[in-house]
């Protein structure tokens, strides 16, 4: 039986393709195309060239697992997150071969009926991410100055304008400061920063948390925000400490947001 490398190869990236896809989804993260792209290309060589004579000892176990987590680092990138997902990437994996070993096929047609299927479940199937997180791509401009960040869609978020209603997000301080020039310790202090001025457009959000007494965050409307796909004025809040822990987010919408 001939076997075509290129066909090998374009077989492997829509599989690799889809199983980087259903990762995204079963955790809660928005599908980063030119990244799984990339890792997809990455997996799509490394089929091609362990087919190659002199290089077929790169198809042993120990090399495929190496390539799983290369791929995974050029789709997830290295960040909180990153364990997690390559976890389920290679649970994946493996769920891909079992499916192919009990349809007694490794055919190429019988490959991508797999990888279709499995990734159709994790969009079906799993229609709610994984422990009820979802996880939004979030842009911020203002002026010359540009925050990306990854925000938490939480439904518990409740902060809002006092006056008006409208939900606000809520940025980490770090992203506050390369956003606004504020420091830490002025975002600390909302009161004395108020007070002292110097930045137009601030204003104070009342907000509680659980366990804590309320207090006020330092805010600001942004005309140039993308949540997701969406551009839109959005209001945003300032958070005096860091949050998310070692997860992966820096910013929280809420349900509505």
């Amino acid at each position: 039986m001939r076997i075509y490398v290129d066909g090998v190869m374009a077989i492997n990236f829509l599989v690799d393709g889809l199983l980087l896809l259903g990762t995204n989804r079963l955790t809660g993260f928005p599908a980063d195309w030119k990244r799984t792209a990339a890792a997809a290309l990455f997996g799509a060589v490394y089929s091609g060239v362990c087919l190659l004579p002199d290089l077929r000892f790169l198809g042993n176990f120990l090399w495929r697992a190496v390539s799983l987590l290369l791929m995974a680092s050029i789709a997830f990138g290295w960040n909180c997150s990153t364990l997690r997902r390559t976890g389920v990437f290679f649970l994946l994996s493996l769920s891909l071969g079992g499916c192919s070993v009990m349809l007694n096929s490794r055919q190429a047609p019988a490959l991508l009926m797999a990888a279709a299927g499995i990734w159709f479940l994790c969009r079906a199937a799993f229609g709610d991410p994984t422990g009820s997180r979802e996880y939004i791509p979030l842009e911020i401009r203002r002026g010359d100055r540009t925050v990306k960040l990854l925000a938490l869609r939480d439904t518990g978020n409740t902060l809002r304008d006092p006056i008006t209603g409208e939900q606000a997000l809520v940025i980490s301080p770090e992203a506050a400061c390369r956003l606004t020039g504020l420091t830490e310790e002025q975002l600390r202090t909302p009161l004395e920063t108020m007070t002292a001025g110097g930045l137009p457009g601030l204003r104070l959000l009342p907000y509680h948390t659980v366990g804590r007494s309320g207090g006020m965050l330092l805010a600001m409307r942004f005309a140039d925000v993308r949540i997701g796909s969406r551009k839109q004025s959005a209001l945003v809040a300032f958070a005096p400490e860091n949050f998310g822990g070692k997860e992966a987010y820096q910013a929280l919408t809420g349900g509505v947001i």
